[in-house]
């Protein structure tokens, strides 16, 4: 998404490669947001351009896995995350679910197959506890695949 008006920055402060990397030479901020415009003029927010999975050539948001995922009743939360592997990236799903309450992986992988096109399921689904989080409460997307190394298939 770009976005241009009187209240965009005109940079950052004595860093202009950072500011070309966002701001166009028109006044063009490069949001890293990705969505679109419905007919009506609304806009929906799809996720960030960095998080982004080009799985076989097709682009998938993690917001619309997590959502799939999150509609299953014993799920708490789910982050989704790309991982590089042989020129691809697959994608690879955390879910947390409630102490003695742990989904079977099959009937969610069932479960997502009703919502999601097959390039968009997850290729491995972890289930934990617990997800890396920032005192806010924001998942630490970028710390899953190494905090559950042990738990993934290698690449």
């Amino acid at each position: 998404m770009g976005l241009r008006g009187n209240k965009v920055m005109f940079g950052f402060s004595r860093t202009p490669a950072a500011t070309a990397e966002v701001l166009s030479a028109d006044g063009w901020l490069r949001s890293g947001d990705m969505g679109w415009m419905d007919a009506a003029g609304h806009l929906h927010i799809d996720g960030r351009s960095k998080e982004l999975i080009i799985h076989g050539g097709f682009n998938v948001f993690p917001p619309e896995v997590e959502a799939a995922l999150n509609a299953h009743p014993q799920v708490v939360q789910s982050a989704v995350v790309g991982r590089p592997i042989k020129g691809d990236e697959e994608v690879i799903a955390f879910v947390q679910h409630a102490a003695g309450d742990t989904p079977d992986v099959m009937e969610l992988r069932s479960f997502v197959a009703e919502r999601l096109a097959g390039y968009k399921r997850p290729a491995h689904i972890v289930l934990t506890l617990a997800l890396p989080a920032a005192p806010t409460g924001k998942i630490l997307k970028h710390r899953l695949l190494g905090h559950f190394a042990d738990q993934l298939p290698a690449t």
